[in-house]
């Protein structure tokens, strides 16, 4: 039996197919775009651009699906391979162990992806990539703040104008204004409604966002349907 067959009974063969042949980068790969890879590699994408310099940490445990104590230490770009060809052997996928900036770029551009997740945390290159993608006429979808957030019922997907009504989230104000100021507007992103708790000062001052297992994997997961639904139906909802 074919392993998507009960996938197909809900969208369809020909709708599989379309995700078969679908290319997408997922850029970040922590406990948002780590969800965001697993859901597409179970939906049968067939081709995954995983983007990440980063090593898995003893505290990326409590949240991040690929983490565990024997991971730790690893690249995430080389765990997630493993795990992602573990589950669908034909999935191509390619890993680029890069930070992704303008200096990096062509790293993420010769793979010629259809669509872009984007679970980076940084400001200047998520405002970067939005702008390469309007430009390069590439569908994007934007993952905003998951810490310091306990209701996972509350993520939802959405146009960055409408995160303004529910206030708090620094990251999605900020994206707002810088949004604007480059001419973008109605960016997809996937954000949540509820008023982020405050974080524990930590040793340097600062306030430190915290996270809890299931809040960062559940937004992945709303991006990864967002995405397969922008495939095969051209809507995000």
């Amino acid at each position: 039996m074919d392993w998507l067959s009960r996938q197909n009974l809900l969208i369809g063969e020909e709708n599989t197919k379309k995700l078969k042949e679908a290319s997408v980068a997922v850029l970040g790969l922590g406990g948002v775009g780590g969800a965001v890879c697993e859901g597409l590699c179970r939906c049968g994408v067939g081709k995954l651009i995983l983007v990440d310099s980063d090593v898995i940490s003893d505290t990326n445990r409590n949240r991040q699906l690929i983490a565990c104590i024997d991971s730790v230490g690893q690249k995430k770009t080389d765990a997630w391979k493993r795990r992602l060809s573990s589950i669908n052997p034909d999935c191509e996928i390619v890993t680029k162990d890069v930070f992704l900036s303008e200096e990096t770029a062509d790293r993420l551009w010769e793979e010629n992806p259809q669509y872009i997740a984007d679970c980076i945390d940084t400001v200047t290159s998520k405002l970067w990539i939005a702008q390469e993608a309007a430009r390069k006429k590439i569908p994007l979808l934007m993952a905003l703040g998951t810490g310091n957030r306990l209701d996972p019922t509350a993520f939802c997907v959405g146009d960055i104008e409408e995160t303004a009504k529910y206030g708090g989230c620094g990251l999605a104000r900020v994206m707002r204004r810088e949004l604007k100021k480059r001419n973008l507007f109605h960016q997809p992103v996937v954000y949540s409604r509820e008023l982020p708790a405050k974080g524990v000062v930590s040793d340097s001052g600062r306030y430190a966002p915290g996270s809890i297992s299931f809040c960062p994997p559940v937004a992945g997961y709303i991006l990864a349907g967002a995405l397969v639904k922008k495939i095969i139906w051209d809507c995000w909802k």
